[in-house]
């Protein structure tokens, strides 16, 4: 499947479907535990909805365009969490868990169609391309949302279950230069090795899925 990552139309086209599904589904789960936590906000908000222009906004969508990254945001009262901290540890929480949920559904999807889709044939290798990108791009997303810096979800899960890193995680110069960590752990290439352990693995598993469906 390696020779799945060359670059075609069919990779652009993918890459714009699962970016713009897996944000908006990410913040839909977050969303959803929210509700279930008792805060109405979401759905008060107007972002209960699966467009995904309400989730990412004019800013993200523009930087989606020039960059072929982007992000999402969804409101919450977190003052409202039936289970206080808990409660907002797993809202939090929700987001990156549907991503991997999406990620074992396309790839468990790729290891049964590279076996019983027509093999050989241009559609096979398209649908292939398509569900490898919506497999590794949905773990790399998990992966880069639980990093610990704020406003990614991860500090706050980290921040909610580790109370010696709660000072640390929710003081102001964190919230105030999150982004810039972000930005520069970006720039220093140190989210590469993620992307390639997400491809590694999404390979794998769909490898191992299609021996057991063959």
């Amino acid at each position: 499947m390696h020779e799945l990552w060359e670059r075609s139309p069919v990779l652009l086209a993918s890459w714009v479907f699962w970016v713009l599904v897996s944000v908006m589904l990410h913040e839909l789960a977050h969303g959803w535990t929210a509700l279930w936590q008792g805060d109405d906000t979401p759905r008060a908000a107007g972002h209960m909805n699966f467009n995904p222009l309400v989730h990412m906004g004019p800013t993200s969508l523009i930087f989606f365009a020039a960059v072929g990254f982007a992000w999402g945001q969804m409101p919450v009262s977190p003052f409202r969490f039936r289970m206080g901290r808990m409660g907002d540890v797993l809202v939090s929480a929700a987001g990156p868990a549907m991503n991997v949920l999406l990620a074992f559904i396309s790839l468990t999807a790729l290891g049964v169609w590279a076996v019983k889709g027509p093999v050989g044939t241009t559609q096979h290798e398209n649908v292939q391309l398509f569900l490898l990108t919506g497999g590794w791009l949905n773990l790399f997303l998990a992966f880069f949302n639980m990093l610990p810096f704020p406003p990614l979800d991860g500090s706050k899960v980290f921040a909610g279950l580790i109370a010696p890193l709660r000072p640390v995680l929710e003081g102001p110069q964190m919230q105030q230069f999150g982004w810039i960590a972000i930005f520069a752990c970006g720039m220093l290439g140190l989210f590469a090795p993620i992307e390639r352990l997400c491809r590694l693995w999404s390979v794998e598993w769909a490898t191992k899925v299609s021996l057991w469906v063959g």
